[in-house]
């Protein structure tokens, strides 16, 4: 039974394309929101709602300088997304072995 998406959810939160790209480039390091809306080239309402879901399960931390607010990815909450897809290396590296062998002619 497929349960239902929520906002709560981290790996709800990855599912969005923008929230992937806002967290690598957060990556690298804390960056003001105008930064982060200028290299999507996306409203700023718009990168808040995401940064706010990403907020909310724990993705990013924030700090607050004056008016601005700062951010960056929190690694850490990151691993557990990690560990859950490393369960499913090993059927990669078969896929990608059986397509060596198409490539190369063998059945």
């Amino acid at each position: 039974m497929p349960r239902a998406a929520s906002s709560s959810d981290v790996f709800n939160a990855v599912a969005e394309p923008r929230r992937r790209d806002i967290l690598v480039y957060l990556a690298l390091r804390e960056r003001p929101v105008g930064d982060v809306v200028a290299w999507l080239g996306v409203a700023q309402p718009s990168v808040s709602k995401h940064l706010k879901v990403l907020r909310h399960v724990g993705l990013v931390h924030v700090r607050r300088e004056g008016r601005q607010m700062f951010y960056r990815t929190n690694v850490e909450a990151i691993r557990p997304l990690h560990e859950w897809t490393k369960t499913f290396e090993h059927f990669w590296r078969h896929q990608l072995a059986r397509v060596k062998e198409r490539a190369e002619g063998n059945p």
